[in-house]
């Protein structure tokens, strides 16, 4: 049982919590909670490190017993430690380390097949969000550019609801490289801008292709919507100029994979 605040290995697991750096330099990432656990376990992604409290233990003893054997290691932590590296402010007291060399990342894009790419999105509860809905409406996979936020850190895997353990997902992608493979490929590429753009109610997606979706504040870069086949728009009749980009990004999904 670790009940020492000073210990190593709990100043290792703070800095995953925390430190996007820390997370790409070991490899690693954090799920918290019942939940989050059980997905990573069912999805087969490789736990390192199993960690709870006591009370976690007895109270979910079903889980706690699959967790603890498929971990590479178990660590009791006393509750005090366990609040202060959690990430969530009602903490349920189970955690795990888990290798992010996930199974689920896509080696290359494919034709007929439909993606979703994201430009520098910054929030990563609007990532965790957006990988929820994708992977809800059938996307065949989400591609980031190298400018997005870790699709690792605690929000984005907590708000993805365990999708970031099953969705395909290519990260940090240079766009101008991606959109040059697609027109290599006969894939077609769709921006998404309100800038002299076809409305998607008049388009027919059945033939796949990759939607781009930019940054919360300033969508996609200029280059970028310049660079890709066609620009599409979310029609809208209220005053409001734009919408939260994930509920854009559900929006355009919806009648993406229709």
């Amino acid at each position: 049982m670790i009940s020492g605040k000073n210990n190593e290995f709990i100043k290792e697991i703070s800095k995953l919590v925390s430190s996007s750096k820390a997370r790409r330099e070991k490899g690693l990432f954090a799920a918290e909670g019942i939940r989050l656990c059980r997905d990573a376990l069912d999805s087969g992604a490789h736990i390192t490190a199993f960690l709870y409290t006591s009370e976690a233990a007895m109270k979910y003893s079903a889980d706690f017993d699959s967790l603890n054997s498929a971990a590479d290691k178990s660590y009791e932590l006393a509750g005090t430690i366990f609040n202060k590296i959690a990430d969530t402010g009602t903490p349920q007291g189970f955690m795990c380390i888990i290798k992010s060399e996930l199974d689920t990342k896509i080696k290359q894009i494919e034709k007929g097949k439909k993606y979703l790419a994201l430009e520098n999105i910054q929030d990563p509860t609007n990532l965790g969000t957006i990988l929820r809905t994708a992977e809800a409406l059938g996307c065949d996979g989400v591609i980031l550019s190298s400018g997005c936020c870790d699709i690792f850190s605690p929000k984005a895997v907590r708000g993805s609801m365990g999708a970031v353990f099953r969705l395909p997902f290519m990260p940090a992608v240079n766009f101008s490289e991606l959109i040059s493979e697609a027109d290599k490929l006969g894939i077609c590429t769709y921006a998404s801008t309100p800038h002299e753009a076809e409305n998607i109610e008049n388009i027919d997606f059945s033939a796949g292709g990759i939607i781009l979706i930019g940054n919360e504040g300033n969508g996609l870069k200029k280059e970028t919507v310049n660079a890709c086949t066609r620009r599409i728009r979310i029609e809208m009749k209220g005053r409001a100029e734009s919408l939260n980009v994930a509920a854009a990004a559900a929006v355009l999904l919806y009648k993406f994979n229709l």
